[in-house]
């Protein structure tokens, strides 16, 4: 005859551990919900998060003077990374020009010149040592970018706290950041030129004020002309 066992399931679970299932079972429901509320968003305002971001460079190119300014053969070189850079709106240019020579400044701004822009009074700091008889370009250029779009780590359908979703703002900032020629205005706007441009909208709108009305002349006579005489002709059964 087999010996009875006693069961290991039934002996673990016995009349005081019972009550422990439950409560288990509720904990790691509690935990997967809130484990969930991990991708909640956070931001409660109407401004976004990612906002874009203006990075600067500098270019440089050392150049041969003369007392003249450049050679023929340096303002070649000159104009040639130029068009390697594709130098465009928005890039500025400034020169190191230790001689102190007018002439140097003089023929890398006609250069310039040529691109639209003009020359920065003053120079950012670069690297290296200038050598006797040389100046230097610079090219500072500008990008835009806005780092952390697209962004959907907020996942969850929970949003206890009202807020707007990580990637709120992204598509508007990043097209802005694309399409703008200068990344600078993004940092600061344009300066004035102290000239003043009342007098150009005064004019514009004293002309559409002093305008005559257009009904001031009396309407147009609206009647057809020439379009009777179609209704003669029908007596010639008689």
């Amino acid at each position: 005859m087999p010996v009875a066992r006693p069961n290991t399931l039934s002996a673990r679970t016995g009349p005081g551990r019972l009550g422990r299932a439950p409560a288990l079972a509720l904990a790691l429901t509690l935990g997967l919900g809130l484990a969930g509320c991990g991708g909640m968003p956070t931001n409660t305002s109407l401004y976004s998060a990612k906002q874009p971001v203006v990075e600067r460079a500098n270019f440089t190119l050392d150049v041969n003077t003369n007392a003249a300014g450049l050679p023929i053969s340096e303002q070649q070189r000159l104009n040639g990374w130029f068009e390697t850079m594709d130098l465009r709106y928005g890039d500025r240019i400034a020169i190191e020009n230790p001689g102190q020579n007018p002439a140097v400044t003089n023929a890398i701004r006609d250069l310039a010149a040529r691109y639209g822009l003009m020359i920065n009074d003053v120079a950012p700091a670069t690297a290296g040592m200038i050598q006797p008889g040389q100046a230097r370009v610079v090219i500072t250029r500008s990008t835009a970018s806005v780092p952390g779009c697209p962004d959907w780590s907020a996942n969850s359908d929970m949003n206890y706290a009202n807020g707007t979703s990580p990637n709120f703002g992204c598509a508007n900032n990043s097209n802005l950041a694309a399409m703008i020629a200068d990344p600078q205005d993004l940092l600061e706007g344009k300066k004035g030129t102290g000239e003043t441009v009342i007098a150009t909208s005064n004019k514009a709108i004293a002309t559409f004020r002093a305008a005559e009305p257009t009904g001031a002349a009396g309407l147009m006579d609206a009647g057809a002309g020439g379009g009777g005489g179609g209704g003669e002709g029908g007596g010639g059964g008689n």
